[in-house]
């Protein structure tokens, strides 16, 4: 009986309402202290309280050093903010292009798209008076790209290539490597490379030309057209013109430049007399001659083989063919090589 009895208490205190007890609370102590406000901080890190503002040329500087940022916006940012300073300003830059260069050519093979983008408005951008001295160290990272797995990469290199050609083309061709080596990236891309037997043609590995309009087909075409600029870059001298002109000048007198001294030093050193073993890819060929002839010994016939099959598939790409076998045509029609 008993513990049924409480049984019943308990359960009808569930359904009791509790009566609150209503009056005055406890007054207050006399030294309470009210604690229910918030404070709000603002706390930095480094601080500087100068007054003066940073000039042009520091701003200049810490952008340039944001270029190497690990976010992408922030170096996207940071190139915006160059490439504008450097249009405002293009007779007095902060800092030389010496500088600019070294800190800004690894982005060429950047991942972010935006940030490439960016850059080829800066490379844009710059003097091309001051250009043409970084062109070999330029072409160490426009090659990888190149040559890049990713075809968005291999993409913006080719409009950086096509930037050097336009601004220093004869200092491209004319450099260590810039030749040879780029002229063999590019086979390597169109997959028209030979094989050892300079009669065989290996159809290991063809390109594919996608169907028109693809990106794929977008792609080549860019490459064509670009090869072709190379080639006239490469198959013409800087001072040709110059030359024609000069010796319309001294009529009747003809062929002057060939009884003077040799203008460059060394004049023999294409003989390779007393060097080490030439290295036909790193080798430096300063005259258009000289380019023609290692071209015909490295890549003739396979760029010539590459233009039928790419003629064959018609429109645009067939059109940038034609073009490239009309620079071909022109720049080797009137080469002959001395007889060995």
């Amino acid at each position: 009986m008993g513990s049924s009895a409480k049984k019943k208490r308990e359960k009808k205190q569930d359904f009791q309402k509790t009566k609150l007890k209503v009056g005055k609370t406890k007054a207050k102590a006399a030294n309470f202290t009210d604690t229910s406000f918030k404070a709000k901080s603002i706390v930095l890190n480094q601080q500087s309280l100068s007054t003066a503002a940073p000039s042009l040329d520091q701003q200049f500087a810490h952008q340039l050093s944001l270029v190497s940022s690990k976010t992408d916006s922030q170096r996207r940012d940071a190139i915006n903010y160059l490439t504008n300073t450097i249009t405002e300003r293009p007779d007095n830059l902060p800092l030389p292009v010496a500088t600019i260069l070294p800190k800004i050519q690894p982005l060429i093979l950047d991942a972010s798209n935006s940030v490439r983008a960016a850059l080829t408005k800066l490379l844009r951008a710059l003097p091309p008076a001051h250009v043409a001295t970084h062109v070999d160290h330029m072409l160490l990272y426009v090659r990888a790209g190149m040559t890049h797995l990713a075809a968005e990469i291999r993409n913006s290199s080719l409009d950086v290539l096509e930037w050097l050609l336009q601004t220093a083309g004869q200092e491209l061709v004319s450099c260590a490597g810039g030749w040879l080596k780029t002229l063999h990236c590019f086979l390597t891309l169109l997959g028209w490379h030979s094989t050892t037997q300079p009669g065989n043609w290996s159809s290991e590995r063809t390109v594919s030309f996608g169907k028109p309009g693809s990106a794929a087909s977008k792609l080549l075409i860019k490459q064509l057209n670009i090869l072709t600029m190379f080639l006239r870059a490469g198959f013409t001298d800087a001072a040709g013109s110059e030359q024609a002109l000069a010796n319309a000048s001294c009529f009747p007198l003809c062929s002057t430049e060939h009884q003077v001294l040799y203008a460059r030093s060394n004049p023999f050193r294409g003989l390779n007399l007393f060097g080490a073993p030439k290295d036909a890819e790193n080798a430096m060929y300063d005259d258009a001659e000289a380019r023609k002839r290692a071209f015909d010994d490295a890549a003739v016939r396979a760029v010539a083989r590459g233009i039928q099959a790419a003629k064959k598939e018609g429109g645009e790409i067939g059109r940038a063919a034609s073009g490239l076998e009309k620079a071909l045509v022109d720049g080797m029609g009137e080469f002959h090589r001395d007889a060995e």
